[in-house]
This record gives C-alpha cells, structure tokens and sequence, in this order.
C-alpha cells in the first residue's frame, strides 16, 4: 500500500489529488487546518483526515511523529494570490506572511518528514508551483505569490539534488489557471489540474527529478 500525504486538501486542487490518488488504491492522509473541514473532505475523498497547519511547528511534529510510513508527500497548501499587488508598491508583511505557508512551510515539512520518505523504496515529493513563478516569464504582477513560488521552485531542485541518491524523486507542478476558491471562474477543470500533480505523484522508478512540469511536460524556470 503506498501512503501519501496531501497538504491543504480540504477542497480545490488538494481535494481533488486525495481524490485521484485514493482512486488508484494510495491510503491517503488529507491534511487541513481546520479539522472538521478535514474530517468532510476526507469522508467525501475516501481518505484519512489529519489536522496540518504547515506554518506550526507543532502540527508538523505531531504529524511527523504519528506517520510510521511514508511513500508520497504532496506540498499543495498555499495562500495569497495578491492580485492587487506590484513589487513596487507591496506589503511586506503581506509578502512574508505568503512565504510562511507557501516557502516555510512546505520546507519545513519535508524537513520533518525526510526519515520516512528515505525509507521508502518509492518516495516522491511533488511541490504545487505556478507558472506565475518562472522566471522565463514574470511579469509584474501577484508579487507575494510569484516570489514565495519562485522560491519553492529553487527548494525543489536543492532536495532532487539531495535526495536523489535516495531513489527520492522531487518535482515541481504547475496544476494550470484552475476554476478553484484561489483561480477563481473560468480556469480549466479542478480534475485536469490535478491530474498533472499526480502524475509526479506516481511517476515510476527512474522517472524524472529536479523538474517544473505542467500536465507531464516541462515548463522554463
């Protein structure tokens, strides 16, 4: 049985790879800030629900000391998409704030969970990204959100260096403009999106590492 974990996946895109990845046979940990929010998602998902606010260290410690085994680990929870924002004008605190859940978080996590996911035979780590974080492409815009993403597009590519004695692939995932809470009406399908996350999720032995995907192909960073 392979495990994998899921962070803010009460609804959106996290929801939806819970979904997926239940529906390939994963035992599937749901991890929420809000624990009855946890508990209906993961009724509705056919997953486990687990109280996992990434910017607590607390959390992140009981977490990783309830979890025994370890084979997957998706980073997805985010926050601030700060259309209203330009790098010349944005709030700083505004900025940090993002980079605690988008940048602290997830590295912290990994951090913690890195024993058992050393110990898989199958180990992946799929970091939720934006094609607002390459580089190729920025513009002015979302400058806490871009930046927080840009920063865990570089976090990836140091633990694929890492981990990749370990048999640890490490990827980055833009999921596409989403019709999500966060995206807003009119993007695509929250399945489509999420599609793209579990195919790093489940990628074989030997598949790709290091790399910043949007529906299996690479995107420029």
């Amino acid at each position: 049985m392979t495990i994998s974990l899921v962070t803010g996946a009460n609804r959106g895109i996290g929801l939806e790879v819970c979904r997926q990845l239940a529906e390939r046979g994963h035992e599937v940990l749901l991890g929420a800030r809000d624990p009855g929010a946890a508990e209906r998602a993961a009724k509705e998902a056919g997953a486990t629900p687990v109280r996992l606010d990434v910017t607590s260290e607390a959390d992140i410690a009981r977490v990783a000391a309830d979890v025994g085994r370890l084979d997957v680990l998706v980073n997805n929870a985010a926050i601030t998409y700060d259309t209203w924002q330009r790098a010349s004008d944005a709030d700083l605190d505004v900025v940090r704030e993002a980079a605690e859940t988008n940048l602290y978080g997830p590295w912290r996590l990994t951090q913690a969970l890195l024993p058992v996911l050393r110990r898989s035979p199958h180990g992946r780590i799929v970091n939720v990204s934006s094609e607002a974080a390459s580089l190729a492409g920025m513009g002015s815009g979302t400058p806490a959100y871009s930046a927080s993403k840009v920063a865990l597009n570089a976090l990836t590519r140091m633990f694929a260096a890492e981990l990749r004695a370990d048999g640890v692939l490490v990827n980055a995932v833009c999921p596409g403009w989403v019709a999500t809470d966060m995206g807003g009406p009119g993007g695509r399908p929250v399945a489509d999106g999420a599609a793209g996350v579990v195919w790093a999720a489940t990628l074989p032995d030997g598949g790709p590492t290091g790399g910043f995907f949007r529906d299996g192909r690479p995107l420029p960073w």
